[in-house]
């Protein structure tokens, strides 16, 4: 067997251990082998009579989950269609208060905890309250052994390449972790790293659905 092979093999029976965390912090949880397979699950939780938005999530774009929805007619409230800074401005608003807000996590230690940095705060805000609905897609990558750990994740790899992947699509932002790749607990204005959130439990029940996926989905 590959060496891919013995990691989907671990993460399948380490899955196992984090859908019964999940579930005892009161989420609900669902493992996918595939992304193919967390995309059929979410057709199954979503309708077109609900409205649907999302947070900036990698994660969604490689499952293809975000651009499914918009082809196919469903209700969204889609930020990236904004012609102006206060339209996307408006629509960050109106996602807070969508049916169904499909978002990824930074990071989940083992025993279901979900940590999450973010720069604006809309999804850290709309995983706290506002929408009806949370739906969580992450790969197994994302999971941590302990609660620092996942923080230690998020701050030290997330933030950083995410930063990358920021600055390649829009204008520089000032960051240390954009020149050195680490993150340096930095105050400046273009930080992503102004909210961090540790969702230690879902409330209410069954309000967040975390969808595991055996496959490195995001960063």
């Amino acid at each position: 067997m590959s060496e891919n092979t013995y990691i989907k093999e671990r993460n399948s029976k380490l899955s196992q251990k984090v859908v019964k965390a999940l579930q005892k912090r009161h989420f609900s949880a669902i493992y996918c082998e595939t992304a193919a397979e967390a995309l059929d699950e979410i057709k199954k939780l979503v309708t077109k009579e609900e409205t649907i938005s999302w947070g900036g999530s990698v994660t969604l774009e490689q499952t293809g989950i975000t651009k499914y929805l918009i082809e196919n007619g469903y209700n969204v409230i889609n930020r990236d269609s904004a012609k102006t800074p206060e339209e996307k401005a408006q629509l960050l608003r109106k996602g807070l208060v969508c049916d169904t807000f499909l978002m990824s996590s930074n990071a989940i230690s083992e025993d279901g905890q979900l940590v999450n940095i973010d720069g604006t705060g809309n999804r850290v805000a709309a995983l706290c309250y506002g929408p009806k609905r949370v739906i969580v897609v992450a790969g197994m990558n994302k999971v941590a052994k302990t609660v620092e750990d996942a923080l230690s994740r998020a701050r030290n790899i997330a933030a950083p390449v995410n930063m990358q992947r920021i600055n390649a699509v829009m204008s520089h932002r000032e960051t240390p972790c954009s020149y050195t790749g680490s993150c340096a607990d930095c105050v400046s204005e273009d930080s992503i790293c102004a909210q961090i959130v540790t969702t230690r439990l879902c409330k209410p029940a069954g309000k967040i659905t975390v969808i595991l996926v055996n496959e490195e989905l995001g960063y």
